[in-house]
């Protein structure tokens, strides 16, 4: 797969200089480039791959992939930018290469409904967080929760939900329709929904 374009954020005076000395092949700004971009990349991999020594080998797949791309890389956009997207095709690859079952169905995760067209379980309304630390909790809850849903449905709503990438893009980078990419979305977000509602619930509806 090809690296993905760059995007609309601009680079600072100070990436440019990073990348100029990253082309000249100097050693110094390929060690500043891993040390201030792994931590972020390794972050990216973990939400995608369950394995650590996975996300790992695809940060480093990334890095590689990146140095090498480097010549078509002209600094209109930030250095982050370009590589984040390149380290979640990294991801995207390596899931698509270990992919050998079939996946187990998310549809009793899904809501039910009656012949009215009402949900056959009402929706608990969730309580809201009150500070950063619960609100970092709620986060590390949300993010294991996730990591529960069939793996199809899991990349498309980090793809959507966490990398904030639009549906085209998301339809592209999957080599899926559009239209499949809404439906699993949807499903997805129902199913996570089933799954954190025990956990976050617990108030009636209003």
């Amino acid at each position: 797969m090809n690296p993905p374009e760059q995007g609309k954020d601009h680079a600072s005076a100070e990436e440019q200089t990073l990348i100029v000395g990253l082309r000249a092949g100097e050693g110094a700004a390929f060690e500043r480039l891993v040390r201030t971009q792994s931590g972020r990349m390794l972050s990216v991999a973990r939400r995608f791959l369950v394995s650590e020594e996975d996300a790992r080998d695809a940060v480093q797949d990334a890095f590689l992939s990146a140095f090498k791309a480097l010549p078509t890389f002209d600094g209109r956009a930030r250095l982050s930018t370009w590589l984040h997207r390149i380290v979640v095709n990294t991801c995207l690859m390596k899931l698509r290469s270990q992919r050998r079952h079939p996946e187990e169905s998310i549809d009793e995760l899904l809501p039910t409904f009656l012949s009215d067209g009402h949900q056959s379980k009402p929706t608990p309304r969730w309580g809201e967080t009150s500070n950063e630390v619960e609100r970092a909790e709620t986060r590390q809850i949300i993010r294991e929760q996730i990591a529960q849903l069939a793996e199809s449905h899991r990349t498309i709503l980090l793809l959507r939900d966490i990398e904030e990438l639009d549906t085209e893009t998301v339809a592209q980078m999957l080599d899926l329709s559009v239209a499949v990419v809404k439906v699993r979305l949807h499903r997805a977000r129902q199913a996570l929904r089933t799954l954190l509602d025990p956990l976050f619930g617990g108030q009636p509806p209003c």
